[in-house]
């Protein structure tokens, strides 16, 4: 059996580090912080016009799903990654993404190479609908290899206050529905390197595998899904009460993220299409089903929660985007987060 642990990442350290921090951050807090550190985006109240708005700024980077770019040498599509997962975040809360920004470090500046890294990040950009203002590129000589890079962003939203999304208006049997996802996203490629020994035979990447209908490689870069322009159309015409992003930590860290203490999200098994890739990662890697749904998304990338009323209309907006999506639970009365059966 492999676990997450056994890739080298430990989510409970990483726990322990943010509560850590949390007591540090309010040190600075002012009256116009809304959130408390921990939530998918950052909410700073913000009057304009004597209208009352709220900034939701979010940053993130790209992880070690940068190693497979580096062993395939195939770098225009981590940039959408970068986007997305900043994107993403902030969009929880029901922000609109206003500007991006990106951080590049190099261990050797290859001007080409970091030209077609930003190419990604402004494809990024323009499926989320916000502008690329600006960014930072800085070269490491002896800290990082010559061929190697690490990509971050910060990306800047807004939201009305009485239109802001935390989660508050969540009752027992609410829906959850579950956006498809298109493919590992951008979080577990530790676990996912160690499963198929990538580190160790790199070679693998070029592995076409029957089940996946392409090479082990070019499923692992497929870029993370925005969901942004879906999503904020949904919210035109739905009063949507939670979002969850899934990313690192999977169902159990995420989606709590999304609702009240005193609630449980129950998820059917079953009721959305799991992507050949997470079946493969679980049978080649022996890895048990509940760390499949505590370190990856599953084929679901980000989930809704809706009354029973809006459920149709929500899901029919999505399909028109081009989004598949499934009703993959409810919200009931209990403790615990998240229960999968």
């Amino acid at each position: 059996m492999t676990t997450y642990r056994d890739a080298g990442v430990n989510i409970e350290e990483g726990y322990k580090a943010v509560n850590l921090i949390k007591n540090i951050a309010k040190e600075t807090f002012d009256s116009n912080v809304i959130t408390d550190i921990g939530s998918f985006g950052s909410m700073y109240l913000l009057n304009m016009d004597s209208s009352e708005y709220i900034l939701v700024s979010g940053t993130d980077g790209v992880g070690t799903k940068l190693k497979i770019a580096f062993y395939m040498d195939k770098h225009d599509t981590v940039g959408i990654d970068c986007v997305a997962m900043c994107v993403n975040d902030i969009l929880c809360h029901g922000a609109k993404p206003l500007f991006f920004l990106d951080y590049l470090a190099c261990g050797k500046l290859r001007s080409e190479k970091v030209a077609t890294i930003v190419k990604g990040v402004a494809e990024g950009c323009k499926i989320a609908g916000c502008s690329l203002v600006g960014g930072e590129t800085a070269e490491m000589p002896g800290f990082y290899e010559d061929d190697e890079y690490d990509l971050a962003g910060f990306a800047v939203g807004i939201v009305k206050k009485d239109l802001a999304i935390c989660g508050q208006d969540v009752v027992q049997g609410d829906i959850l529905i579950g956006l498809a996802s298109s493919g590992v996203h951008s979080n577990g490629y530790s676990l996912v390197r160690k499963v198929f020994g990538i580190d160790e035979n790199p070679k693998i990447l070029t592995r076409v595998y029957e089940e996946l209908g392409l090479s082990l490689g070019e499923e692992l870069l497929k870029p993370t899904r925005i969901y942004v322009k879906p999503v904020l159309n949904v919210l035109e015409k739905v009063k949507v009460k939670g979002i969850a992003h899934i990313t690192g930590g999977g169902f159990f860290e995420n989606i709590p993220r999304a609702f009240p203490e005193g609630f449980v999200a129950v998820v059917e098994k079953g009721s959305w299409d799991v992507l050949p890739v997470f079946k493969l990662i679980q049978e080649y890697g022996k890895v048990e089903e509940n760390e499949m749904f505590s370190t990856f998304n599953m084929g679901i990338g980000m989930v809704l929660i809706v009354s029973k009323d809006n459920v149709e209309t929500a899901m029919e907006i999505l399909s028109k985007e081009g989004i598949n999506s499934y009703v993959i639970g409810t919200i009931e009365k209990g403790e615990g987060g998240v229960v999968i059966k």
